[in-house]
């Protein structure tokens, strides 16, 4: 698997946190910066997860900012997108069973460490249940494409 990582200043830390934690569990890590708690701006590096991902350069994303909020709505700006702001783990399995999210969003001032970590872990490992949530899936995609729904 590969995960693609983003994040602004305010994320910064959080995302090298979790970058250390997925290197330590052998998943293969691409790291879109920042790479300093200098002050930039989050839709660069929500844009740059996002591109990678669509691109098929990485299989998921995550991104971290302030709240996680900014960041996702940049990400999902891209067609194919589905960012997913989560603060628990519950969430973070049903954006994935559910939503089929790619990228997962987190705000490093709303959650902690220890919970960041859980609900990038349940992110990573739930898989999307397809069925008739395939469905609902294929109509963000029309909506995406300007079509009618």
């Amino acid at each position: 698997m590969k995960v693609a990582l983003g994040a602004d200043h305010g994320g910064f830390e959080l995302k090298e946190t979790i970058r250390r934690h997925l290197e330590t569990q052998g998943i293969e890590v691409q790291d879109f910066g920042t790479h300093s708690r200098d002050s930039v701006d989050y839709p660069k590096y929500g844009f740059a997860v996002g591109s990678a991902i669509i691109k098929e350069k990485a299989d998921l994303g995550i991104v971290v900012c302030g709240t996680g909020l900014g960041i996702s709505m940049a990400a999902n700006k891209i067609p194919g997108i589905r960012a997913a702001v989560c603060s628990e783990t519950f969430s973070a399995r049903m954006a994935r069973e559910h939503n089929n999210a790619n990228i997962l969003a987190l705000g490093a001032r709303v959650i902690g460490v220890g919970l960041a970590l859980d609900i990038v872990d349940i992110f990573l490992k739930t898989e999307f249940t397809g069925g008739r949530h395939a469905l609902r899936i294929s109509l963000i995609s029309d909506i995406e494409r300007g079509e009618e729904i």
